[in-house]
């Protein structure tokens, strides 16, 4: 029997849940890379995007956005939509800029390949087109995500090789939200 995906805006009731999301999700990452011992790296990106989701309740204007999806009467991953952020302006000489930054998707590790993070995707696109949205941008350092990000979005707008360190690339896509809209 498939499950109900259900997703909403964050509201301030979600705050707890969608942290937690950041909290479990985040070292699976860095475990996935075989990077778990950057502890502290971990507790700032962790640190970061409860940051994040504080602004979005709390920050009028440039605040980024969040939509949390729901499965099991519990909150299983998350997506924001914002500014840019410096890695993108950097990797592109600022050519993005200005353009909005799909980014913090994360589902919790034992919801996912359930087609969570597809659907916060296209929920995302959607409301980016009501707004006439028409591009975002996204980047990934993981390994594991840009696998994924390849086969759900083509090949990057850049690539900048030795971004993280040897052998450890970053990848910035630049993609027309119509394209994910559904």
């Amino acid at each position: 029997m498939n499950k109900v995906i259900e997703i909403n805006e964050l509201a301030l009731s979600d705050m707890d849940l969608a942290y937690q999301v950041f909290r479990r999700s985040i070292p699976n990452a860095f475990e996935q890379e075989g990077l778990v011992a950057l502890t502290e790296v971990i507790a700032r990106e962790i640190e970061g995007k409860r940051r994040m989701l504080h602004d979005a309740l709390y920050t009028v204007g440039e605040a980024v956005r969040f939509l949390v999806a729901r499965m099991d009467d519990n909150i299983v991953g998350v997506i924001s939509f914002g500014p840019c952020n410096d890695d993108i302006i950097k990797c592109t000489d600022g050519r993005l800029k200005n353009v909005g930054e799909l980014g913090s998707l994360y589902v919790l590790p034992e919801y996912q390949g359930r087609g969570i993070g597809s659907a916060l995707i296209r929920a995302m696109a959607n409301k980016l087109a009501e707004q006439g949205i028409d591009s975002f941008c996204l980047d990934s350092g993981y390994r594991h995500a840009q696998a994924k990000w390849l086969n759900k979005f083509g090949q990057p707008y850049t690539t900048v090789q030795d971004y993280w360190g040897p052998g450890s690339g970053h990848m910035v896509w630049f993609c027309k939200v119509a394209n994910y809209v559904g």
